[in-house]
């Protein structure tokens, strides 16, 4: 059987976990869960196993020679380098355009966690065997709590390996969550997907013609450098970006979803970070890291790079010391984050 092509994408800044995460040094190359970094993981994943082909890496000009250096000089990988960002539906297709028609792609995230490798690789292969078929598949994470901050998949008639998907979600108020997840008919959109290069870059052309006129354009007048490939910047530039659900999953009548039970976080937050990190909470769940006495104090996730952490009787509240930054938020309020005057500037 001809090999999945794990096509990694590196965007985003990463900016809800400032920080820690920079624009230099943004969350998928940091070392947050173990030593190995997000992107690493991402790497790991899909490596050493015949049924998956070198990773393509689709990434800005910034990070480039900071993705080399993490995947290591034998990877095999090819990176693809974004002359501007344009969301995630441009990333991908640049992908597809450079892999055979027939190709089957497998989109990952490059900052997400993934704590049961095998089940991703189960899930991995499902959805590969669909998208030959022709769907457009998105992993349907299990939910396991009603979370407001993730897009919903509502499943459909059943297929070999998975469902149709009958519904897209946005992101739902507490009470539509607690419906869904009591339904049972509901999984969270995690962002990772399988597609036939071929079918994708048609499907994009019938609903977002301009962005595959261009991405075609920009792909022809690329070219390689070693495993770098340059994609024509003016065409690119010109894309008015979207991701990849509103351009493609949420228009196709081809839709599919595979389940995925395999401790999945897209780490978003600092709340994330610390719900992922569990396992090392004390009886109180606390998770500290760095020099860090707290008393009285319960569900607190505290990170020093130096600085000393002191807390007394508080509560569901994260707090970060980084680089001379100091951030204190409760864990409900971690999603706004990435608004703040220093993580927007830095």
């Amino acid at each position: 059987m001809t090999a999945i092509h794990p096509v990694i994408l590196c965007g985003g800044g990463g900016t809800r976990l400032w920080p820690v995460s920079r624009k230099a040094l943004p969350k998928p190359f940091l070392p947050l869960l173990g030593e190995e970094t997000l992107f690493e993981q991402a790497v790991r994943r899909v490596a050493g196993d015949d049924r998956f082909a070198p990773p393509i890496v689709v990434a800005g000009a910034d990070h480039a020679d900071l993705i080399e250096a993490q995947l290591g000089p034998a990877s095999g990988a090819r990176l693809v380098i974004e002359p501007a960002a344009r969301n995630t539906a441009p990333a991908i297709a640049l992908a597809a355009a450079l892999l055979p028609e027939d190709a089957v792609m497998l989109v990952c995230p490059s900052d997400h966690h993934i704590a049961d490798t095998d089940a991703f690789r189960a899930s991995a292969l499902a959805a590969a065997a669909l998208a030959r078929e022709d769907h457009l598949v998105s992993f349907g994470i299990a939910a396991d709590r009603p979370e407001t901050g993730y897009g919903y998949l509502r499943r459909g008639a059943p297929l070999a390996g998975g469902y149709a998907i009958r519904e897209f979600v946005e992101k739902p108020d507490r009470a539509r969550a607690e419906a869904y997840l009591a339904s049972g008919e509901y999984s969270w959109n995690g962002g990772i997907f399988a597609f036939r290069a071929g079918h994708l870059l048609a499907e994009l052309a019938a609903h977002r013609p301009d962005m595959a006129r261009l991405v075609a354009e920009a792909v022809a007048g690329g070219r390689w450098e070693g495993a770098r490939f340059h994609p024509a910047p003016a065409p690119f530039a010109a894309i008015a970006g979207d991701s990849i659900d509103y351009a493609v999953m949420e228009n196709t009548a081809r839709a599919a979803m595979v389940p995925a039970d395999m401790g999945w976080s897209d780490i978003g937050n600092w709340a994330a970070l610390a719900e992922a990190l569990a396992g090392e909470a004390d009886g109180l769940g606390n998770v500290v890291r760095g020099a860090v006495d707290l008393a009285d104090c319960r569900d607190v996730f505290a990170t020093t790079d130096g600085p000393r952490i002191s807390a007394v009787g508080l509560e569901g509240v994260c707090i970060v010391v980084s680089d001379g930054e100091v951030l204190v938020t409760t864990r409900d309020g971690a999603q706004g984050v990435g608004k703040l005057p220093g993580a927007m500037s830095q």
